[in-house]
């Protein structure tokens, strides 16, 4: 019989990596913690079926999968907003979509956490997840079990009541949809922390200082920008230096007020949170938490989530 100081510490020790399976296999930061919940509260109350025919993380990651199956096979699946149109048009919000969530960093698995599952950083970047949205759910987690975790097709097979040949053929068709819905040239990539570091510092100094010429130097030619819950995108840097040009105008309908920036991590990606002060506020509110992507030394995608849920998960400040 499992203790319940050995449950504890069995949980605390999993509980990372966990978090990190249920965002990937559901899209959604919220979702994945109550879902570790889930997951944790089905295994206690089953500790005695545990066996020791596998070891305790499997057994845990085979709850947790069929908990995150259960929720897909019941929703729609997750989405950005360039999943639904072409750029431009009009802003209206959307209640009714689920929205792809950004995952703060700082709840990955640390590196000195015992027995964790290293995190590759191209398993957990946004362009990854949004393209695991493609997948139908047994797809996915055939995909996340086997290539990103390593399970054998054999154990993947029993998590999911299932053949081997049949995980296989998932396995070939997932590929082939992530190939087909991830971006070109993904391995070039990734820059080192310092220079994304330096390209993040200079986007937060033009947008606190509504410079359009110090911003229009470290956007890319083809910048892509979304800002969910509002399914408009917008793609080209004269389109989106358009859009914050009437958005800073003070004469102007459009006008949001001046930002503050602080930079955080999302998606081992950088991230900044925004803080917006209107015309009449004494102090800068939370107004979006944003991933970027940076290829050459330029920023080349913003996604910009408008979720003020999002400020205590990622552990922001109230306000600036």
């Amino acid at each position: 019989m499992v203790l319940p100081e050995e449950f504890a510490a069995l949980a605390e020790r999993h509980r990372a990596e966990l978090r990190v399976h249920c965002y990937r296999m559901l899209g959604s930061f919220h979702e994945a913690e109550d879902l570790v919940q889930e997951t944790l509260l089905r295994a206690w109350k089953n500790r005695d079926g545990f066996q020791g025919r596998s070891t305790p993380r499997a057994w845990l990651y085979r709850i947790a999968t069929n908990a995150c199956l259960d929720v897909l096979d019941s929703s729609a699946r997750r989405v950005l907003p360039y999943d639904l149109n072409g750029p431009g048009g009009a802003l209206p919000s959307r209640t009714d979509i689920p929205w792809l969530q950004p995952f703060p960093d700082r709840c990955a698995p640390r590196d000195a956490e015992p027995d964790s599952v290293a995190v590759a950083r191209e398993t957990i970047e946004l362009a990854f997840l949004a393209a695991l949205q493609h997948l139908p759910p047994r797809q996915r987690a055939a995909l996340i079990l086997g290539d990103v975790l390593g399970w054998p097709a054999k154990q993947t097979a029993a998590l999911l009541e299932s053949s081997v040949a049949s995980v296989n053929s998932a396995l070939q068709r997932a590929r082939e949809t992530m190939r087909e819905h991830l971006p070109a040239r993904r391995e070039d990539w990734a820059a080192s922390p310092e220079r994304e570091s330096a390209v993040l510092r200079r986007y937060m100094d033009a947008m606190e200082r509504a410079d359009l010429a110090g911003l229009a130097e470290v956007l890319a030619d083809e910048v892509r920008t979304a800002m969910p819950p509002w399914p408009m995108w917008l793609q080209g840097r004269d389109s989106v230096l358009a859009a914050l040009a009437a958005s800073w105008d003070t004469g102007s309908a459009s006008y949001i007020g001046r930002f503050r920036m602080l930079a955080t991590r999302a998606n081992f990606q950088p991230a900044v949170a925004t803080y917006v002060r209107r015309v009449g506020d004494t102090a800068f509110q939370p107004f979006a938490v944003s991933v970027l992507r940076v290829a050459e030394d330029r920023i080349a995608e913003v996604t910009a989530f408008h979720d003020l849920d999002l400020f205590p998960a990622f552990a922001l400040p109230e306000h600036r």
